[in-house]
């Protein structure tokens, strides 16, 4: 029934004009960044131990971030666009391969975003482009957002590469990208949620938490991975 209403709803995107597209989809993007300020402040709230935690940003983080908003409006534009022209293959069946592409897209994406990532500090792109980014030695839930136009664009193209790939489910799609807002919230909370017995679980410690992200933004030679640790594992860039 969900890949169904999905698939009616991308028929439906078809035939509106490019204007009606362009706010729907600027729309879905403000929604989302609004939800990510808001969940990440209700849980510094409620995990912080530091009773000064700072909830205002600033006119030029906020700038930044309303330039991301619109960027990634062109990056979901740009991918309507692609699958509407036979670019880019969506399926719509209800099977086993909705986990399938789900897995294939979580990892390939991982990968993808760890080379790119790990590139753009050793070359003459962290100081003009992912510099930005880092400026934020504790992040917050903004800085998710706080990223230099090119590295914004970049992650966009690494997206639309992998759905150009493989026609990947429909469902499965929708659950990365929502698997996707979730570590990008959490890798900016400034705090870990998360207790240490929980992180060291044999499946968890795996995984990208707030603390493993945290600990890039305050020593930059290490975990330069997203959603895992395996590949700064397997590589030697791992700092627990």
């Amino acid at each position: 029934m969900l890949s169904a209403n999905l698939n009616d709803g991308l028929i439906y995107l078809t035939g509106l004009p490019v204007l009606s597209l362009w706010l729907i989809f600027l729309a879905e993007n403000v929604i989302i960044t609004v939800l990510v300020l808001l969940i990440g402040r209700q849980l510094q709230q409620k995990f912080s131990v530091d009773t000064l935690i700072n909830y205002s940003y600033t006119r030029r983080e906020w700038q930044l971030c309303g330039l991301t908003n619109i960027l990634n409006t062109l990056i979901t534009y740009a991918g309507f666009w692609l699958w509407k022209s036979g670019f880019i293959k969506i399926e719509t069946d209800v099977s086993l391969a909705i986990f399938l592409d789900f897995l294939f897209l979580f990892f390939g994406m991982d990968i993808l975003m760890f080379v790119f990532h790990y590139m753009i500090h050793q070359t003459f792109l962290y100081q003009s482009v992912h510099r930005l980014h880092h400026l934020a030695v504790h992040p917050k839930p903004i800085d998710l957002f706080i990223l230099h136009p090119l590295e914004t664009l970049s992650f966009g193209g690494l997206w639309l590469f992998m759905l150009w790939l493989y026609p990947f489910n429909i469902c499965a799609v929708v659950i990365y990208l929502m698997i996707n807002i979730i570590f990008g919230l959490t890798g900016h909370l400034g705090i870990e949620p998360l207790p240490a017995n929980i992180r060291n679980l044999p499946f968890i410690k795996y995984l990208g938490t707030s603390t493993f992200h945290h600990n890039h933004h305050q020593q930059e030679r290490y975990n330069f991975g997203f959603y895992t640790s395996l590949w700064d594992r397997l590589f030697g860039t791992y700092k627990a």
